[in-house]
This record gives C-alpha cells, sequence and structure tokens, in this order.
C-alpha cells in the first residue's frame, strides 16, 4: 500500500507516474518534527536495519552515517563524503515495522541515519516542499516492487550493451580507436564497444567532432561495426561559449540557456572554458538540446554515455574574477597561516561551490526558479532529453544511453555508471554494495569502472575486479588520462582475463533473461541475500555476496593477494569454481560458513537449490553467443523450473510470449521446454 503526503508547494519533478490519491492528517512512521526547516524523525530500534539511498558511499544497511541527496562531481569516493554524483531519497526501514518512504524533493534533503543520534533518523529538507510517498508491505521486496510501480519502468539498453567494453580517457585518433579494436580481435578477447571521451570533439564542443583527430568518422564508426564494436561517444552537460558555434548560438537565440538575475546567459567554466548550461528543465529547451543527438546518430553512433550533469562547475565566471581580484591584493604580504588558508580556501572554493546554485535560473512551468531549489534535477532532465530525443529520432530501436548524475525518475531513460572511482580495492567492494541500492531506485543498468578510473592499477586488481563484474549489466574497463593503461591486452595473464570475459559472454543467456524480467515486472536484479532469506538472522551482516537474479550468489574476491574467501551460506548450494567456460569444478555445500579457495584465475558462484544457470557456448561479441544450443548447471532436489527471457535485443516488442520459454529439471535430470523448443545439455551439481 502506498500513501502521498503533500508539504508546502512542491515542484513537480515526473519522478511519479502512477496517481496516488492525497492523503490528509498526519504521516505514520516518521514524525515531523518542529523547526524552521522541514524535518522528519523516527526513533530506530536496535534490530532495524535501513537500505536504499542509490548511489551513496558506505554500506548496504546504511545506518550509522549522514547522507546529502546534493548531486556533486566527487572524485573521491572515500568513507567521510556525504553526496556523490545522484540523489536518490527513498529508503526502506526493516525492523519490527516495515515501511518505504520516497521524498520527491529537488533540493538538498539530508538523512542522518544514526549519526548524531544511534537510536534516531532524521530527515531534514533545505526547502518546505515535498511530496512524500510512504510504503507499507510485508517484506523490502514487496515495498521495493510498490515503489517502481510508482515510478516506472527501468530503462532497457540493446543487448549488445550487455557485452564487454572498453574505454579510457582519452583515445585521440582513429588510429587508436582502430589499434584498441585490432588487439581485441587479434588476440580473441570479447569486445562489444569502445568509448570516446571528451577529446573526440572539436575543443570540447558538443555535438562536434575534431576533424584532424577523425577526420573519417562515419567511416570509423561503420567499420568498427562490421568487426562488431560500436563507437559511444560523451556528451558534457555545458555548451562552449563561441561565436560560429552553431549549437550555442542557436541556444541563446531561443533563450534555450540558464540565465542569471538580470537575465543574461550565466557564464561558468567546465572543460572548454567559459559555458552555458542548457535549460533542460525548460520542456521546449529539452527538446532543442535532445534533439542535437541526431548529429551523431546519422553518423551510425548507437549509444552515448552524459557526463559532467551534477552539473559539475569549474568556476562561475563571476566567482573567478573576484577570487584573481583577491589574490593579486595579496601579492607581497607575508602569508602567515591564517592568510595562507584564506588563500587556498578562496582558490578551493572556486570548484562546485554551492553558492553558485543560488545564482542562476531555469525557467519551469512552475515559473523561474533558481537552480539551487532544483539542483539534483539537472543531470535527470539532460538523460531525459536525451531518451525523449531516441524515441522521436528512432521509436523502434533501443540507444544505449546511460549518465553520471541522477534523480529518481532518471531510470525510465538511462542507466548510471558509477563516476570517477579510484584504483583501490576498497572501490571495488563500495561498487559492489551499491549494486543492489542503485537496483531498488529502478537503476538496473549500471556499473563501476573495471580497474578504477583514477590512479595506477594493478594486475591483479583488473583480474579480481572483472571477476566481480561478471553479473554487472555495465561492463566497462574505464580508467583516466595519465594512469597506467589497463586494456585486458596489456597484462602477462592474459589466458585468465581471456577466460574470464568468455565466462561473461558464456553467461550472457542468464544475465540477459535476469535483467529483462527484473526490468518488465519492476524487480531487482542485484538483491543482498537479507531480501531473500528474511527468515536467517545473520544474513544481514553479509554485504559481501550478492544474489544476481534468481538462480546466483556471487562472492567475489576483495582482498589483494588473497588466495580464497569466507562465505556464508543461509542454505545448501552448489559451488561453482570456474576457470573458463570449459574448465570447473563443482562441490555442493551445506548452510553454514566456509573458507573457499579461489586461485587468482578463478571465479566463484553458487547455484541455488532447485535453481539453474544457464550458459552458452560463448562469443567474442554478442551477437555470435548462439542460444539454440545451450547447457544447464542445475541443483536439483525435486525439480528446477526456470523462465527463460530471450529477444531480438534491438526492439521493444518486449510481451511477445514467444520472448519467454518454461525450462523444467527433474531430480533425475530429465529436461522439458515450454515454448520455443531449445537444445539444453543438462549438468546436475
Amino acid at each position: 500500500m502506498v500513501q502521498k503526503y503533500k508539504f508546502g508547494n512542491p515542484f513537480r519533478t515526473d519522478a511519479v507516474v502512477r496517481e496516488v490519491a492525497l492523503c490528509e492528517g498526519e504521516m505514520p512512521y516518521m514524525k515531523k518534527a518542529d523547526g524552521e526547516k522541514l524535518s522528519f524523525s523516527y526513533h530506530l530500534e536496535q534490530e532495524d536495519e535501513v537500505y536504499g539511498l542509490g548511489e551513496n558511499v558506505r554500506g548496504i544497511n546504511k545506518r550509522g552515517w549522514e547522507y546529502r541527496s546534493c548531486c556533486m562531481d566527487e572524485p573521491n569516493h572515500v568513507e567521510d563524503k556525504r553526496s556523490l554524483y545522484a540523489s536518490h531519497n527513498f529508503f526502506v526501514v526493516r525492523g519490527k515495522k516495515c515501511f518505504g518512504v520516497f521524498l520527491d524533493a529537488p533540493g538538498i534533503v539530508t538523512f542522518d541515519i544514526g549519526y548524531t543520534h544511534l537510536d534516531e533518523m532524521r530527515v531534514t529538507l533545505e526547502e518546505p516542499d515535498a511530496m512524500v510517498y510512504v510504503f507499507e508491505g510485508d517484506s523490502v521486496l514487496e515495498i521495493v516492487k510498490e515503489f517502481r510501480v510508482l515510478v516506472g519502468r527501468s530503462y532497457i539498453p540493446p543487448k549488445w550493451a550487455f557485452g564487454y567494453q572498453q574505454s579510457r580517457w582519452s583515445y585521440m585518433t582513429e588510429d587508436e580507436i582502430y589499434e584498441v579494436a585490432r588487439m581485441y580481435r587479434d588476440n580473441h578477447f570479447p569486445l562489444d564497444s569502445i568509448y570516446l571521451d571528451i577529446d573526440y570533439m572539436e575543443r570540447y564542443k558538443d555535438f562536434t567532432i575534431d576533424r584532424e583527430r577523425m577526420p573519417h568518422f562515419e567511416e570509423m564508426v561503420e567499420n568498427l561495426k562490421k568487426e562488431h564494436i560500436r563507437v559511444v561517444p560523451i556528451i558534457d552537460a555545458g555548451v562552449k561559449v563561441e561565436e560560429g558555434y552553431s549549437v550555442y548560438e542557436e541556444g541563446v537565440e531561443k533563450g534555450y540557456f540558464c540565465k542569471d538575475k538580470e537575465g543574461k546567459e550565466f557564464v561558468v567554466g567546465v572543460w572548454p572554458g567559459q559555458v552555458h548550461f542548457p535549460d533542460v528543465l525548460n520542456k521546449d529547451a529539452r527538446e532543442w538540446f535532445g534533439n542535437h543527438y541526431k548529429f551523431l546518430i546519422d553518423k551510425g553512433v548507437e549509444g552515448f554515455w552524459n557526463d559532467m550533469n551534477e552539473p559539475a562547475i569549474f568556476y562561475a565566471q563571476d566567482r573567478l574574477d573576484s577570487t584573481i581580484d583577491e589574490i593579486a591584493s595579496l601579492k607581497g604580504q607575508n602569508l602567515d597561516l591564517s592568510i595562507f588558508h584564506k588563500f587556498m580556501g578562496k582558490v578551493m572554493g572556486l570548484s562546485n561551490n554551492t553558492e553558485d546554485y543560488k545564482k542562476f535560473y531555469h525557467e519551469t512551468e512552475s515559473g523561474r526558479l533558481s537552480h539551487d531549489k532544483v539542483h539534483n534535477l539537472f543531470g535527470y532532465n539532460m538523460t531525459r532529453a536525451a531518451g525523449e530525443a531516441f524515441e522521436r529520432i528512432c521509436p523502434d530501436k533501443r540507444i544505449l544511453m546511460f549518465s553520471r548524475s541522477s534523480y529518481v525518475g532518471m531510470h525510465r531513460y538511462g542507466g548510471i555508471w558509477m563516476g570517477d572511482n579510484k584504483s583501490w580495492w576498497q572501490h571495488m567492494l563500495l561498487n559492489f554494495k551499491m549494486q543492489p541500492s542503485l537496483n531498488m531506485m529502478g537503476i538496473l543498468y549500471t556499473g563501476g569502472d573495471i580497474g578504477g578510473f583514477g590512479a595506477d592499477t594493478t594486475e591483479d586488481l583488473v583480474i579480481r575486479w572483472t571477476q566481480m563484474a561478471l553479473f554487472a549489466p555495465l561492463m566497462r574497463n574505464h580508467s583516466a588520462l595519465g594512469t597506467r593503461v589497463q586494456e585486458v591486452y596489456r597484462f602477462d595473464n592474459q589466458d585468465i582475463l581471456r577466460n574470464i570475459l568468455g565466462i561473461r559472454y558464456g553467461l550472457l543467456p542468464y544475465l540477459y533473461s535476469e535483467f529483462m524480467k527484473a526490468a518488465l515486472r519492476d524487480e531487482m536484479y542485484y538483491k543482498p541475500l537479507a531480501f531473500e532469506y528474511t527468515q536467517d538472522a545473520y544474513v544481514s551482516q553479509v554485504e559481501d555476496q550478492l544474489l544476481a537474479g534468481d538462480s546466483v550468489m556471487t562472492a567475489p574476491v576483495f582482498v589483494q593477494n588473497a588466495k580464497g574467501r569466507y562465505v556464508y551460506l543461509p542454505e545448501e548450494m552448489a559451488m561453482v569454481r570456474m576457470r573458463s567456460l570449459d574448465d570447473y569444478d563443482t562441490r555442493r555445500y551445506p548452510a553454514g560458513h566456509h573458507y573457499i579457495e579461489a586461485g587468482l584465475g578463478e571465479t566463484l558462484l553458487f547455484v541455488r537449490r532447485n535453481k539453474m544457470l544457464i550458459l552458452s557456448k560463448g562469443g567474442e561479441y554478442t551477437e555470435e553467443v548462439k542460444t539454440d544450443s545451450m547447457k544447464a548447471l542445475a541443483f536439483v532436489e525435486d525439480k528446477a523450473v526456470y523462465e527463460w527471457y530471450d529477444d531480438d535485443g534491438m526492439g521493444k516488442d518486449y510481451s511477445n510470449p514467444e520472448n519467454i520459454r518454461k525450462i523444467t529439471i527433474s531430480a533425475d535430470g530429465s529436461c522439458t521446454c515450454e515454448g520455443k523448443p531449445v537444445n539444453l545439455e543438462v549438468e546436475m551439481l
């Protein structure tokens, strides 16, 4: 059951797609607190667990810290941070009571979950306006499904976007891109796409191509597509201020950029220097910006990633000017401790200063609003601009789209990647823990940069991270300019990495099926054990193992030099220790705690009781993965039944009954299939 409560005069975010009647009276569970700001409190019992908040730091259970919904360009994902790139104001409390809350409020919201006081949760909004939805249910999964129905179906990418993807800031020329493709194909590493970061553009201008670096862009896109490799370019939020640049001139002429208090286009600095932000909260401006994606679609591009859309601000021009003047006045002075700290504070305060949010405005259906009132909606609406445009430009075709910044509702238009992580073992674990929290928000197509984006990676970290990402829908290796190169063919243990990617392509039929069912049924793809094994008191302590779809528990290795790991099994499971698609050993383990060996080239996965894992024979790109003849690894005591979803991977005929086949395996190993027949080899575990 869902109940809706209105406070003040909320801005319409379009996060919610299903109408719910407004309730009168006091909101249940959380008590409205007295004070100037809108605030709610809840007494936390000792056994209460709090889940949700999407992309954020720390664990799956969010108790014990203060989180802040304020989309930030934050590359340092360390424990003392309170905000990352996204704002996802939905959480579920599970304990003596089980309920969920979604605060549809686009301004800054603080979630103090047992931080100030261990036994108190306090949610505080900077603005007095919010639409608040309260969910009641018997379980977290039931509440999550109610929420997901409320906010609409998750974005569905093309099937090729589930293949392995290679990125780096930056591949500078066509020759470099061809070389990456050649090294993958010649060395038989599976690959489905190569990414272009900011240097493919002409001086960092959106919807342009640097013809000196990429003189034959269209031909390159077509040639790589013949090799079953898609080219995926980046799009940034800021439009360069430059006379003669048509996107800039058109935006100024039509009034489609955010303006300052005097009605002039607001100027900030990002990659190109001075830019204007498109006013994506303005319906007409959003349509205008989205239509520009056609420039690259017409050149054969079938996927994009939106970046810098918190929006990131290197500097606001007025703040930069005043800072330069103040610093100049210090010339010749003795910079003692206090003056030096003042100097450093001025410089460090230039980037992503929240005070600058108050200086520019959006034209919305609710009138003119300063950006700080609706800050968290910018990235969502930039990606919405693209998603709505794709429906106009190529309505029958899926286009890959994911974003760095997001808000609830953006999940209908694209996925996300988890931003600029580091080549740290702890960041691999952090990305893993984010997956179920993001799934709760409806964001199913997601993953972290394999090997880490910033800092220098190590070979064993790339291997373990690639193993960890085997079930991640978005499986992309991405790294920063100036760091150690980390394409898989750069390392000594090429056979190990080739085999891991081979396993991924063997898993594709299962992974795709589980993703599609989760999207079409408003369910979770990744789940913590605590959501499924609700009668087991210990499982809420386990955050480094996840259920990936219906059949499998994944338990990666997150520690450098480890030769294995401890696992907790809430029930008897069949362990599969995989070295390649054709080289693995299996063993049943009873419920309980176990230490299991896992060498550097070994991936651990666990098939649940009366479940099956379907595997293809793999391939070097998604179109090469055949599903007419497959293998089922089955742990059957009574009967295992699996609903297998499959379609053409590009169209949108999701409800076609031919997309579903029902596979049944009995305890004696016999197999039947309802629907389109499949040749299935059964291996009993």
